[in-house]
């Protein structure tokens, strides 16, 4: 079995149940797994072993990134919809995203996961639901496969819409698809990819949309497929007021009460946003055991609200920590929304914001709990050896490193982690990936773009 020694760690931020922090400390991984942790660990280990000198190094769990949309990292940054809000915004890319095939989702994937990886996130959940007609119903295999490619713990959904604008939705008709497709596609999902076991690299979610672009009917059957099938599901929920004017006009209910009539809530449930909960509804997710990904960035950007995190912590919802779709957030990168979420609640509720280390643990423990996952999030003997590795020498981080529990959302990092290793193997060296070649990627990746959104088709 392959081992892997980190050595006299300047820090190890475990982020676990007690919060414990180790000092010049060692990390053994055995294969994929953390075998021992403490001063000295490694000794009389080291003979045949790889070996990663700790010094000056500070040591956190990998992050964990709750929601996301891969498929829009090519779509950024479009002046056309800069100043627009959800529904506007959405209508206006779905004339861009009725365009993806195969390629578009390889090298979107790819490109977003490198991004993520070379900020210290190893596990991702992506959320993708646009299915042109054209492009085939293969774009989940090309992201299983992307994720294996680059080594990243890959939750994947098979998202979905089947409420076009001719029944009262807003994608086109040429990116929505019948229930029973959707339901067929789902099972075949499940089967070939989805494995529940410790420390998986890859699993599967149910995720159909969002309240405006589904119907009833679609959310009830893969409600009653997932738990059928073992799967989690998730959805976008009260993200915006616009949301919630229209389940109130179309089903006489608020976004969260619409969702309970269909069997949407419990443990297995988690909500992309959340932002305009009222508290008794939040009150009532807590009692249901539902999660929430908060994705403060595309929040702000888009204008849509602030999530109340700090109620929803006091009442012990579970919270993760997402970057959202980057076209909505322009960038894949969860150490900037660590900091940038801790500002924003430090503006909004003063002394009763989370922490910087509070804000790092949604981004670790708190993304494995939204994602139902007791073997990453933290560093502790028996959990997956996800982690990633800061050089606290850095010259930006001069007087910032005495503490390293909040210095991730107080100070934050300006350019990529030194190291970051997925199930025990190192994929980020120096800031850079390991495990693809990033020019290459960066080369493949333009003459993509170019092509999608010139229009044309490979």
């Amino acid at each position: 079995m392959q081992r892997l020694i980190i050595k006299d760690l300047e820090a190890i931020v475990s982020c676990d149940a007690n919060d414990a922090v180790y000092k010049h400390a060692d990390i053994v991984i055995e294969g994929n797994a953390i075998a021992k942790i403490g001063p000295n660990a490694a000794q009389g280990l080291e003979d045949g072993a790889d070996i990663i000198d700790g010094a000056h190094l500070i040591c956190y769990p990998g992050l964990i990134n709750t929601h996301h949309h891969f498929y829009q990292y090519f779509s950024r940054n479009l002046p056309q919809v800069q100043n627009m809000e959800l529904f506007d915004w959405l209508v206006a890319l779905y004339e861009i995203w009725k365009g993806i095939d195969g390629n578009v989702i390889r090298y979107s994937s790819l490109s977003a996961m490198a991004e993520l990886m070379k900020w210290g996130c190893t596990t991702a959940f992506d959320h993708h639901y646009v299915f042109p007609k054209k492009a085939g119903h293969l774009l989940i295999d090309e992201q299983f496969a992307a994720a294996e490619e680059i080594g990243m713990r890959f939750a994947a959904s098979r998202g979905s819409m089947d409420l076009s604008k001719k029944d009262g939705g807003l994608p086109p008709d040429s990116v929505v698809q019948t229930i029973d497709e959707i339901i067929e596609d789902s099972r075949r999902l499940a089967a070939e990819y989805h494995d529940p076991s410790f420390g998986s690299m890859r699993t599967l979610a149910l995720a159909p949309c969002s309240p405006f672009s589904v119907s009833g009917e679609l959310l009830r059957q893969s409600a009653i497929a997932a738990r059928e099938l073992g799967l989690r599901l998730h959805t976008h929920l009260a993200e915006t007021r616009d949301e919630e004017n229209y389940t109130l006009e179309r089903f006489g209910l608020r976004p969260y009460d619409y969702m309970e009539t269909l069997g949407w809530t419990g443990g297995d449930v988690w909500y992309a946003h959340g932002i305009h909960f009222t508290d008794d509804e939040l009150v009532r997710i807590a009692k249901s055991g539902s999660g929430v990904a908060h994705c403060p960035i595309s929040n702000m950007k888009l204008s849509s609200g602030t999530a109340n995190v700090p109620r929803m912590m006091e009442l012990g919802i579970k919270v993760g920590l997402a970057v959202d779709g980057s076209a909505s957030n322009d960038g894949s990168n969860l150490l900037e929304e660590l900091r940038v979420g801790y500002l924003l609640h430090r503006l909004n509720w003063a002394e009763k914001a989370p922490s910087g280390y509070e804000m790092l643990k949604l981004a670790t423990a708190g993304g494995a709990d939204v994602l139902g996952r007791g073997d990453i999030g933290r560093i502790a003997v028996g959990m997956m050896a996800d982690m990633f590795l800061v050089n606290s020498q850095r010259a930006e981080l001069a007087g910032a490193a005495l503490d390293p529990m909040n210095m991730l959302a107080t100070v934050g990092l300006k350019a990529p982690v030194d190291y970051t290793i997925i199930n025990g193997r190192i994929t980020v060296e120096n800031g850079r990936v390991k495990t693809i070649d990033e020019d290459r990627l960066s080369a493949d990746s333009r003459a993509t773009v170019a092509r999608y959104l010139s229009g044309e088709r490979e």
